[in-house]
């Protein structure tokens, strides 16, 4: 796509703090990070998000993800790390090209996770929507 940014900066229109790239995958300092370290993991190929993106990218795109978390947490002294892939407006997701965020996590750092806050009303419930997903999943079951 002419216009997505994160294109841009893997032909490098666009300046970038690149800490990985390989034949499928590129790697890089996000620019507003959530802690120091916070590491984009982008597709070569433009895709939106994860419904579009094929799964041999998703696959490379993982990959990427470990061998890069576990130098961002080495190298950042990190206690843990956030895998994260934000996918359409309603979750969260800004720039329309694939990507996972790395995050460097910190006892204390004062970044909080979601909370859930709805429960089933039963097991019936709960059991009903695990079957409306496996259907989508696999529509002969």
């Amino acid at each position: 796509m002419q216009d997505c940014i994160f294109c841009k900066i893997i032909k490098g229109e666009i300046p970038s703090s690149k800490v990985y790239e390989d034949n499928m995958t590129f790697a890089f300092l996000d620019l507003k990070p959530v802690n120091l370290g916070h590491i984009l993991v982008v597709p070569k190929e433009h895709s939106a998000n994860i419904y579009e993106t094929p799964d041999a990218h998703l696959e490379a795109m993982i990959k990427t993800a470990k061998k890069v978390s576990i130098a961002v947490k080495k190298s950042t002294n990190a206690d843990g790390v956030n895998l994260a892939m934000n996918n359409n407006h309603a979750a969260g997701q800004v720039i329309f090209h694939s990507h996972f965020h790395i995050i460097p996590r910190y006892h204390n750092d004062g970044f909080e996770l979601w909370h859930g806050k709805r429960e089933y009303k039963n097991e019936e419930e709960m059991k009903e929507l695990a079957e409306k997903i496996q259907k989508e999943i696999n529509p002969r079951l």
